[in-house]
């Protein structure tokens, strides 16, 4: 094959488009912030970043009032996107870690800033931290969210079920207001969902129908909650990444999943471990269903 010639390249180049993203980030600095004090050099940061786009914070512990620090400097910026907030409280009450969610989410929401993902994995709050995070996730703030991240908070069945409606809350205003809230990442593993929050959850999908990647593996959900999820996923004519290893599928499980043949050609990468739970005959035809996506 002949190699490329300059204009050749130049159109290339042309069509690449590498998104710069400006971001203040304290990953992995294990700073321990009590007090308010405590988050001088995150405030520092934050209050002169220009443009700031994104915000990590993950790999430290944040108290109530290092929160509130950071909060009332965060509402400076109009323009942030991303909230990337992912283990953030390792060894904190659990009490201590709503008050502080609500204080950031609150900023988001007074900067009139408009989120394009929001991460907050790895951060044990369970049921009541998504409680906290509920005046966000209805507000004008996450109409634009494409990447919702919440991996490993403890979630349970109430908190699959708080998180739905507030998604169904988002999309009905967001709609009302002619642009409807557009996901299209949600991974959501290792949270205790079950079939009820796997049930409540799917019909949050069907709701927005505009996913293409959905990660929810080790959730101990079995073939009534994969059957609505399978029901869900056809809404969903974009989606191109279903992840949900480790779950109880059975043959009910698989079969209907196999229902949702005629959108395979938008699911690209199945996780089930089939073969270790199932009988060839539903393996192999979700397995067709990948090969007809490739």
């Amino acid at each position: 094959m002949a190699e490329p010639g300059v204009s050749e390249v130049v159109d290339l180049l042309a069509k690449t488009k590498v998104e710069q993203v400006n971001e203040v980030s304290f990953k992995g600095r294990g700073l321990k912030l009590d007090k308010a004090e405590d988050a001088a050099e995150i405030v520092k940061a934050v209050l002169e970043a220009v443009d700031l786009q994104a915000l990590r914070l993950e790999g430290n512990t944040v108290g109530v009032e290092a929160a509130k620090a950071i909060a009332a400097a965060l509402e400076k910026h109009p323009e942030f996107e991303r909230a990337l907030w992912s283990d953030m409280f390792t060894g904190r009450l659990r009490s201590e870690i709503p008050p502080s969610l609500e204080s950031l989410g609150g900023a988001v929401i007074t900067a009139n800033a408009h989120l394009v993902e929001l991460d907050l994995s790895d951060n044990a709050f369970g049921p009541d931290g998504v409680k906290a995070c509920r005046g966000l996730l209805t507000s004008k703030a996450v109409y634009t969210l494409e990447v919702l991240k919440l991996n490993n908070n403890g979630l349970g069945v109430g908190g699959g079920q708080i998180l739905s409606e507030a998604l169904i809350e988002c999309h009905t205003a967001s709609s009302t207001e002619g642009k409807p809230l557009a996901l299209k990442v949600f991974i959501s593993g290792r949270n205790r969902l079950e079939n009820p929050g796997a049930k409540a959850l799917s019909k949050a999908f069907k709701v927005i129908g505009t996913l293409e990647e959905v990660s929810m593996p080790q959730n101990g959900i079995q073939h009534l909650g994969i059957t609505a999820l399978a029901e869900a996923f056809s809404e969903n004519k974009n989606l191109r990444v279903v992840n949900l290893n480790d779950n109880i599928f059975t043959e009910k499980g698989a079969e209907s999943m196999a229902k949702v043949r005629a959108s395979c050609k938008f699911l690209l990468d199945y996780h089930y471990l089939l073969e270790r739970s199932l009988g060839m005959h539903y393996s192999s035809g979700l397995q067709e269903c990948t090969i007809l996506g490739g």
